[in-house]
């Protein structure tokens, strides 16, 4: 696709302070997004409140702001600065959040600023549980039997339908904060609370667990021309039920047949084009080690934590 001769200056969203317990590779793909920016004679502004990254080196970016990551902070710069673009997609979750935010509160239409790559639409589509499983009904993925919800009883209700272990996830979060695996009523109703609680927009997802799968990922790439590549596929060294920031990711996978990769493959690039995403994209699926069952697991509308070592 060609390049975007009105975009002379861009604002590039880094991913915020380390927290223990998550990885910090986000701040590499940043750090490749702000050079490759320059290399292409785009003025680049980084705010990212992260001294500890080779991100906020002054040979990165142009700019750089150690400010918080909130609305306001990014507002204030926006003023200032009057990006023609914003670059939210490589900044993790808090990126993505942050690009959210900003767009809601009018801010990117009164400063007249871009959103670049996946469209806001795109993301709250890969992000909403209840808005993406609808889609992967659509366009015949499989997906696990699930609810959303913003109520602990009506979690608790849909799994003595089910039947236990449930597993949950809280929409909008990062590496799977607030979620958990509940093998009873007593964790569900616990592990509901906390996810609603960690979700900006009050919600979980609570599904049939296929704990005990193989647990793949696909990292794809999608221009908006609708050309999609797939960067890798990898195969996480534990199966379902131990999260892939607490396991060894293997790139690429070594034990699916060629047929489950093509199979998975195809899946990929189906799901990309169906949400719309423009840029890189992680897909999660979850196997059935005993045939070729498969269901999607979630899609993240940006990079993750393992899309940004392929790069």
């Amino acid at each position: 696709m060609p390049k975007l001769d009105d975009i002379k200056k861009v604002l590039v969203i880094g991913s915020g302070p380390i927290v223990i317990g998550q990885a910090a590779e986000f701040d590499y793909a940043g750090t490749q997004a702000c050079l490759a920016l320059k290399e292409e004679g785009v003025e680049v502004i980084l705010v990212n409140n992260n001294p500890a990254t080779i991100m906020t080196d002054e040979n990165i970016a142009d700019k750089v702001y150690l400010e918080p990551l909130t609305c306001d902070s990014i507002t204030k710069i926006i003023e200032k600065e009057r990006p023609d673009g914003i670059l939210p997609t490589l900044g993790g979750q808090t990126g993505l959040n942050m690009a959210v935010l900003l767009d809601e509160a009018g801010v990117l239409a009164k400063y007249d600023v871009t959103l670049l790559g996946t469209p806001l639409e795109t993301i709250q589509k890969g992000e909403d549980r209840e808005i993406f499983k609808s889609m992967m009904k659509d366009i015949g993925e499989p997906i696990a039997e699930s609810l959303s919800t913003s109520s602990v009883e009506d979690a608790v209700a849909f799994a003595g339908k089910v039947g236990y272990p449930m597993i949950v996830r809280p929409a909008y979060t990062l590496g799977g904060a607030g979620g958990g695996i509940a093998d009873d009523e007593s964790e569900l109703r616990r592990i509901v609370k906390n996810g609603l609680h960690y979700s900006p927009i009050n919600q979980v997802l609570i599904e049939q667990s296929v704990k005990g799968w193989k647990e793949i990922e696909y990292e794809v790439m999608r221009d908006s021309n609708d050309t999609c590549i797939i960067v890798c596929n990898m195969e996480n060294f534990d199966p379902v039920g131990v999260h892939t920031g607490d396991s060894i990711v293997v790139a690429p996978s070594q034990t699916l047949t060629d047929r489950q990769y093509q199979m998975l493959r195809t899946s990929s690039v189906r799901v990309i084009r169906e949400l719309g995403v423009i840029g890189g994209c992680n897909i999660q699926f979850a196997l059935n080690p005993e045939n070729d069952d498969y269901i999607i697991i979630e899609v993240n509308p940006r990079v993750s934590r393992s899309s940004a070592l392929q790069r």
